[in-house]
């Protein structure tokens, strides 16, 4: 089902961001406001106060600023995805603005949307799901249980006492064969 307001998608990420050094996904930032107007009070307090800090703990953030006669007060975020966000600032207090920002900043750009599931990869397993039953033998699904032959413990490799007797039988092997054959060669 569709959602207009709220569009639903896979979760995404800026690739590899934050790998080596983290990037700020915020490019651009224009600051829209009137020199007299009331409602653009607060966004005049912001950049009086705030935005000289903001432009020096970002130093890869581009900041615009565009005083107008008319209109709202107002910011424009762009993106290095290639996203653009408008935010109408108008009678918003000077705080109001600092969380608006600060939001912007720390934005990866894509809009918001609700995800469809918690988890994606870009390149699925073409193996197929594993379960504990996957490698088993298909006679288990028609043997009667509990079952004698399945019960034991199965040892796939020898014991380190079987290991060191059968060494032990192949040097005894070797050094009578070796006395045969001396006891041959004296005759």
């Amino acid at each position: 089902m569709s959602n207009i307001v709220n569009p639903s998608t896979y979760i995404k990420s800026v690739l590899q961001n934050g790998m080596g050094r983290y990037v700020t996904q915020l490019q651009r930032i224009t600051f829209k406001f009137s020199k007299t107007h009331g409602g653009s009070k607060g966004l005049r307090e912001y950049m009086e106060k705030h935005l000289v800090d903001f432009a020096k703990d970002n130093p890869g953030v581009v900041i615009y600023v565009k005083p107008r006669r008319l209109g709202p007060a107002s910011i424009t975020m762009e993106y290095l995805n290639g996203e653009n966000q408008y935010r109408c600032l108008s009678k918003h207090t000077k705080d109001d603005i600092v969380k608006w920002v600060e939001f912007a900043r720390t934005q990866s750009g894509f809009p918001i949307s609700r995800f469809i599931k918690n988890e994606h990869t870009d390149s699925p397993s073409i193996q197929g799901v594993w379960t504990p039953l996957t490698n088993k033998p298909t006679v288990l699904n028609v043997t009667d249980f509990p079952a004698e032959e399945l019960s034991k413990a199965s040892n796939f490799f020898p014991s380190a006492t079987e290991q060191l007797l059968e060494i032990a039988k192949t040097i005894g092997t070797s050094s009578s064969q070796e006395q045969t054959k001396t006891s041959k060669s004296t005759n």
